[in-house]
């Protein structure tokens, strides 16, 4: 029987030292024995998923978790989850992320219209349509406050976009797109505002008291992807469970086939246990298993340090705990733990930091009995400064 793999990602989850615990990180303030087994009867160290030259994000950093070094196959978020989506592009299409955003007085002040659900941003997205949607540009609906649009006709070489989720309190005017052609996107943003602001769902989330869809807000943006298969590039056959559309997408490109769980929401009322029973059932069928959880991340952009150490202790007793028991059937198996990103609660983004990892099994001695967390970590002296790196060495060290 060959070797099972199992790489078990709590998104954002790596944190900095918070005056709420003592000066402990998420990790190091978390109940998490089943990770702390691996981390104390494994090998702990840091790894740094995102290059300098890059904004720090989920698609350049679950890239780097992956194996695939960003600097040549990232070409924008969007794209990514065009692929997700099953969204025929061409060679000329420029993808953009299309989030339905709050903004209040000329300030951002969620990225997600409180966790608008997906039926209700696909009205927003068929309005887009209606309004504005042509052969030259035209709207996708995707999951949540996730969307996509898709532009023809225009040339965008040094286009900058900022993505709200960093920018959180931030001012509008110092956020809006630059560069050729950005005020075409900009008139979409404006002109959204105007479509949204008296829109019957909007209206009734300001009865509920609930943040609105103010506008749309474009940024992620890139031409089509294309990355090399897994299985030949590492030869293994693999799967991939996620709510979230730029994962699927990933896992899409590389060959991975994509597993759907009940209840998997992509924010703090996931289903945990699914997850971790879909990947204990998938073990069966694949060389290696990927499970990603955004619930932490969620909980950082949200600043919410109690939901965030709560999400990771969920991860630990329902995914860690069940996958590493299923683990120990077989033979042959490692498991690593990892972050793709930092996403402090105390500045409510992404950072590129280095974020702790852990990883046990056949052929790995352990390096320091302590529990995972960036301090001890950084003990050991492992830093993989080209994140992709660690892919090669959990594989086959």
């Amino acid at each position: 029987m060959s070797r099972k793999y199992v790489i078990i990602v709590p998104d954002g989850a790596a944190d900095q030292p918070l005056q709420a615990f003592g000066g402990k990180t998420i990790f190091e303030a978390a109940e998490k024995p089943h990770i702390d087994s691996i981390s104390m009867t494994g090998r702990q160290g840091l790894c740094r998923t995102v290059p300098p030259a890059l904004q720090p994000g989920s698609d350049v950093a679950m890239m780097a978790v992956l194996g695939y070094d960003p600097a040549k196959y990232y070409t924008g978020r969007a794209p990514i989850e065009a692929v997700a989506q099953g969204i025929n592009v061409t060679e000329n299409d420029w993808i953009f992320r299309c989030n339905l955003v709050t903004t209040t007085d000329g300030t951002m002040v969620d990225h997600s219209s409180g966790h608008i659900s997906s039926e209700e941003g696909k009205k927003f997205i068929d309005e887009l349509n209606k309004e504005f949607g042509s052969d030259r540009i035209r709207f996708y609906p995707g999951v949540g406050y996730r969307h996509l649009m898709i532009v023809n006709g225009y040339n965008f070489p040094d286009l900058q976009l900022q993505p709200p989720h960093d920018h959180i309190g931030k001012k509008l005017i110092d956020l809006l797109p630059r560069g050729q052609n950005a005020e075409v996107l900009i008139e979409l943003i404006k002109k959204s505002e105007k479509l949204f602001k008296d829109h019957p769902i909007n209206l009734a989330r300001r009865n509920l008291k609930k943040n609105e869809a103010s506008s749309i807000w474009l940024w992620g943006h890139g031409k089509k992807a294309r990355m090399e298969s897994f299985e030949k590039k590492y030869g293994l056959k693999g799967a991939a469970i996620t709510a979230v559309d730029l994962v699927k997408g990933l896992a899409y490109l590389i060959g991975f086939d994509y597993i759907k769980v009940e209840g998997a929401t992509g924010y703090f009322d996931t289903n945990y246990r699914a997850k971790g029973l879909a990947a204990i059932e998938a073990l069966k069928k694949y060389d290696i298993v990927l499970v990603h959880v955004e619930a932490t991340d969620e909980a950082g952009h949200a600043g919410d340090a109690a939901t965030k150490k709560k999400a990771l202790e969920e991860i630990d007793r329902h995914i860690v705990g069940p996958v590493m028991t299923e683990l120990k059937k077989y033979n042959d198996w490692r498991i690593l733990v990892m972050p793709d990103h930092p996403t402090p609660v105390s500045t409510r983004g992404h950072t590129n930091d280095p974020i702790p990892f852990a990883l046990a099994g056949e052929g790995i001695s352990h390096n320091i009995h302590l529990p995972l967390g960036e301090t001890n970590a950084a003990k050991t002296g492992i830093l993989f400064n080209n994140g992709y790196e660690l892919m090669e060495y959990f594989l086959n060290s």
